[in-house]
């Protein structure tokens, strides 16, 4: 009886330690799963953001090259202007935008003066990026005669520039009515960005 019950004694079993031990593994296994898997859920919201970002600024892309395109020259049809406040570009552009399957004026009647433009947002130092439409009839009731249209929400800053082919040079104003520049170069800062968006759209269409 006395073996047996020294037998009993030296059953194996933890100690202290090596339960301390496993749950310290246990919590760095637990902690580096966590940050895994966080450092992938981060990856997979910036991609979004920055997938999204790029289709708002290839869709303002697609949607000015259309517009730009239309145009014909000796007809008032392009301007622009370079202006800045508090040391931010908000440069404007306008042109003249037939009804039909022109910008937003699907379903209006006459030619509409459409500028491109930014302006502030109430309660922010950031801007809005969009186009006001105003209508060459100014017999117009006043709702119908000019409309804010929303493309882009914080937006610091907006430069256009014009290639003058005469010159061989971008020029920052564009004032001549009888003829278009070639390209319009769009540089747009937004917040958070580190580097501005840019774009060159060309105003006559490529042979096919």
């Amino acid at each position: 009886m006395s073996i047996v019950r020294a037998d009993r004694r030296r059953a194996p079993a933890f100690t202290l330690l090596e339960v301390m031990l496993a749950v310290a593994i246990l919590g760095m296994m637990a902690m580096a799963i966590f940050r895994f898997v966080s450092t992938n859920l981060t990856a997979v919201r910036l991609s979004t953001e920055l997938n999204e970002t790029d289709a708002r600024y290839e869709g303002l892309a697609s949607l000015l090259t259309q517009q730009l395109q239309e145009l014909a020259p000796g007809q008032e049809a392009l301007l622009g202007e370079p202006y800045k406040f508090s040391g931010r570009s908000r440069d404007e552009m306008t042109w003249i935008c037939p009804a039909g399957p022109g910008l937003m004026t699907r379903y209006a009647l006459g030619e509409y003066y459409v500028t491109l433009r930014l302006r502030p947002i109430e309660g922010s130092d950031q801007m809005e990026l969009g186009v006001v439409r105003e209508a060459e009839d100014e017999s117009n009731p006043v709702p119908e005669n000019k409309a804010w249209v929303s493309l882009m929400r914080g937006v610091q800053s907006m430069e256009i520039r014009y290639f003058d082919p005469r010159l061989n040079a971008w020029v920052e104003r564009w004032t001549d009515r009888s003829t278009l520049p070639h390209l319009v170069r769009l540089t747009i800062a937004q917040a958070g960005a580190s580097v501005p968006w840019e774009a060159v759209l060309a105003l006559r269409r490529s042979p096919l």
